[in-house]
């Protein structure tokens, strides 16, 4: 998917939402729990009633690879369902890769080759041979980590340079000296608030993907804030907020709830920039 294809679904659906799909299997519906793939069916049914009012999702590929064999069977069926029955539907494959050299490829080859995911998140801490093997492929988008909403974030996104610019800082410049607003998203985390007109100094246009609203407390309307653009430039993830929102019978009816409630916020939001 293209920079124009996604604006026009966002524009189309009025809404910027990505669900994050991070199927911890002690916390799906225990009546889920008797049939032969419990999680894809879960799942199957968050897509199924949140895809009208969501442009992306986004599988947590930890979640799958901790069932070994299985999960990853799970996590190439429900990205194929997607695909298939939603081919409007951003995919991304949150898996925070940040290898080098061949590893780096066999890694880009392995979601946008056999998975053929529209974007993957990759950490950027080695540097260019890191991020380059994913930025060479078309149409395809490397969403490189860049300030975060962990706790943790503070050990080194905050750490300045004797002229007061700090890491998160070179980060965004440097990786736009490897890729453009075409093929390259910033992870930055809702929980940040006012430190996205930070963010939009140094990266205008490029499309952030941002974390942390809902169970985090991150609020959409302090992003959209700060950094929301003419052409939305944004995609806010939701998880555990919307795909955990019931643990009964009727969660995925309760979850497409949510996903409209988000996106009924987030098309306020459009109106302000139109």
């Amino acid at each position: 998917m293209n920079r124009k294809e996604l604006i026009n679904q966002i524009f189309t659906k009025k809404s910027f939402l990505c669900v994050g799909l991070d199927p911890d299997i002690n916390k799906i519906p225990k009546h889920l729990l008797e049939l032969e793939d419990p999680i894809f069916e879960f799942l199957k049914q968050i897509v199924d009633t949140t895809a009208p009012y969501s442009v992306a999702y986004k599988p947590n590929i930890a979640f799958f690879e901790c069932l070994g064999i299985k999960g990853l069977i799970t996590f190439d069926k429900i990205v194929r369902y997607i695909k298939e029955n939603y081919p409007e539907v951003f995919i991304i494959a949150d898996a925070k890769r940040g290898d080098i050299g061949n590893t780096a490829k066999m890694y880009a080859k392995t979601f946008f080759e056999e998975y053929d995911v529209d974007a993957i998140t990759v950490a950027p801490y080695m540097g260019e041979d890191s991020v380059q093997p994913f930025l060479d492929y078309e149409n395809k988008w490397t969403i490189v980590l860049a300030l975060t909403s962990n706790k943790g974030s503070h050990d080194f996104q905050f750490i300045e340079d004797k002229n007061g610019k700090q890491v998160f800082q070179h980060i965004l410049s440097k990786t736009q000296e490897w890729g453009n607003k075409e093929n390259l998203m910033f992870v930055v985390g809702a929980t940040q608030g006012s430190m996205f007109s930070k963010i939009r100094e140094l990266a205008p246009d490029n499309f952030l993907l941002v974390p942390g609203v809902g169970a985090q407390g991150g609020s959409l309307q302090e992003v959209c804030k700060y950094g929301i653009t003419k052409e939305c430039g944004l995609l806010v993830n939701s998880s555990r907020g919307i795909i955990f929102a019931s643990a009964d019978k009727d969660f995925a009816t309760i979850a497409g709830q949510k996903a409209k409630e988000l996106q009924e916020e987030m098309a306020e939001e459009l109106k302000k920039v139109l």
